[in-house]
């Protein structure tokens, strides 16, 4: 399978914007020093499997920042003198305004940042007190396979969802903080339904993520296209499955909840703590309970914790009273050890290497649609949920700390409780 935004490779060329004439960019006297920058800070950021880049003003130079699984690191700082310049030349090459401070812009850029190898990044800029912020995000910093084995589910968490998704209709929801993967989740599950029978459309603020065979717009606010417009029109368009990037308002969970009520498969995000808030969360906005019990089929939440790196995790101090605190049973304590992180030069002294995600399934059943009708609180939905066996994310978190592939710290920061 390609991998988003996946393009015809051309011949190996040096580091330049598509339409750009590499001997300007490498043979400018007063660009070549921020250009080599650039290129060598993308190129770090690829080795390091970086998500984002955040390039930084001070009163007295600047740093660079990559995020990687999740935390910023900070890299080497540049010669301060380079910091307008290379700003400037990351601006130009993702076409916004170079002229223009004073306010947030976007951008977009593809770059070859080997022979043979384009990615993509999006741009964003925010005026600071000592000058421009930019963060760069890698758009390619995704699994080369959009499937449900990439998710990290467990063998019955796969099962539920898979049986969800190929349902004819009906509303499903992904849930999480923001960098939680959830967008990525949708879009292995438009994935697994992409095919010539399926007419799949998307509304995203931004469509990230390009997929062959999916009819994806953007929302634009200024121009009137909202999250609720786009849904409307995709209506008129007889499609088979409609993702929202993400329900934010009454209008638009309104209108997804009415398409999965008239034959339409709908996947969209919603900002809960867990699978049982969603609930609660869509009534709060405005949405009739009884409308929502008849759409609602599934509910996910999901977090996403480091792995420890095989290469140097280390077993880790324990006792019985900390597990039992931390959620395991006195049954589960015997025969494993967990693990804690080091730090080596594969993981470049971290101790984690890439990132796993840990997931709530909650599958809605007819006991849980009669709570959603009585307008239940998210504590009396959570407790349904509890009786009916749905593990929480802090059981799926540890289940992670027992085979040892997280640390006890990593998956009770990631499952904190509020």
């Amino acid at each position: 399978m390609q991998t988003p935004f996946a393009t015809a490779a051309g011949l190996p060329r040096p580091l330049a914007v598509d339409g750009e004439s590499s001997a300007t960019s490498l043979n400018d006297p007063d660009n070549a020093p921020a250009v080599r920058l650039l290129s060598d800070t993308l190129h770090e950021a690829t080795r390091r499997n970086a998500s984002d880049i955040h390039i930084e003003p001070a009163e007295h130079g600047w740093r660079m920042r990559l995020r990687i699984d999740g935390v910023l690191h900070e890299i080497p700082r540049p010669p301060a003198h380079l910091r307008d310049a290379f700003v400037t030349r990351v601006k130009v090459l993702a076409r916004m305004d170079i002229a223009e401070r004073r306010v947030p812009q976007d951008g977009r850029l593809r770059l070859a940042t080997s022979p043979g190898r384009l990615e993509d990044y999006r741009v964003n800029s925010l005026p600071t007190l000592f000058g421009e912020k930019l963060v760069i995000r890698r758009l390619d910093a995704l699994p080369a396979e959009l499937s449900l084995d990439s998710l990290g589910l467990d063998p019955a968490q796969r099962d539920t969802v898979d049986a969800a998704i190929r349902a004819p209709h009906g509303l499903m929801l992904v849930t999480g903080p923001t960098g939680s993967g959830k967008t990525l989740s949708l879009y292995c599950f438009l994935n697994l339904l992409n095919g010539e029978a399926r007419n799949l459309c998307s509304v995203e603020d931004p469509a990230e993520i390009q997929l062959a065979g999916i009819n994806q717009v953007s929302v634009r606010e200024k121009a009137g296209l909202t999250f609720a417009v786009a849904l409307r029109a995709f209506l008129r368009q007889d499609p088979d499955v409609i993702m929202v990037g993400e329900i934010r308002d009454n209008e638009t969970a309104d209108v997804a909840v009415k398409a999965a009520q008239t034959g339409h498969l709908v996947l969209s995000t919603l900002h809960t703590n867990d699978a049982p808030a969603a609930i609660a969360r869509l009534i709060d906005i405005g949405v009739e309970p009884y409308n929502l019990a008849a759409a609602l089929r599934m509910v996910t939440a999901q977090r996403l914790v480091r792995r420890l790196c095989v290469a140097c995790r280390a077993p880790a101090p324990h006792s019985a009273a900390a597990l039992h605190a931390a959620g395991f049973g006195e049954h589960e304590l015997d025969g494993w050890q967990p693990y804690a992180a080091t730090g080596c030069a594969v993981c470049h002294g971290i101790g984690y290497r890439g990132r796993v995600g840990i997931h709530q399934v909650m599958p809605v059943s007819d006991a849980m649609r009669e709570l959603i009708v009585a307008s239940a609180g998210a504590h009396e939905l959570a407790r349904l949920a509890q009786t009916e066996q749905v593990a929480t994310l802090r059981d799926a978190a540890l289940a992670r700390v027992r085979d040892g592939t997280t640390s006890l710290a990593e998956a009770l920061a990631a499952t904190e409780v509020a």
